[in-house]
């Protein structure tokens, strides 16, 4: 298994050890022994722009999931999984929110994002939706112990 990580906010620091062993943990949960997977950390700024060239969305996020197995190429490379985009400025606007850490937000918006990856997604019906957020707890309970 093989997590990429780099941190381009220029004032928020991450542990990347940290998000690495959850990376790592949440990917050996899933069965995924021997992927690789990139996580990015950003500003919102930069995020809008993804949002907006690839989603149409003009305005930050919490996080994107670019998915290297869907698509016409997609069994090209089964190793590459894809890649992980979180805003540390969202995410921390969202922890002060919910009364919890960054480290916390971070961990939660990681295994979303991840799932997005793996094929999940609560915006195709109410059904998926339900088996995402029951899946996004099993592995947030796996993180926590």
């Amino acid at each position: 298994m093989k997590i990429d990580i780099g941190n381009r906010h220029k004032k928020i620091k991450i542990e990347k050890r940290k998000i690495r062993e959850t990376a790592g943990a949440i990917l050996s949960a899933m069965g995924c022994t021997s992927v690789e997977l990139s996580i990015l950390f950003m500003d919102d700024e930069g995020i809008r722009g993804l949002n907006r060239d690839y989603r149409k969305k003009d305005m930050p996020t919490d996080v994107l999931s670019f998915p290297m197995r869907e698509g016409e190429f997609g069994d090209m490379n089964p190793d590459i999984l894809g890649d992980v985009v979180i805003s540390l400025d969202t995410a921390k606007r969202q922890a002060v929110g919910r009364g919890e850490t960054l480290h916390e937000e971070v961990n939660l918006l990681l295994v979303h994002g991840i799932l997005h990856l793996l094929g999940f997604d609560h915006e195709r019906s109410a059904t998926e939706s339900r088996a995402m957020k029951a899946k996004e707890s099993e592995m947030l309970k796996l993180i926590r112990i």
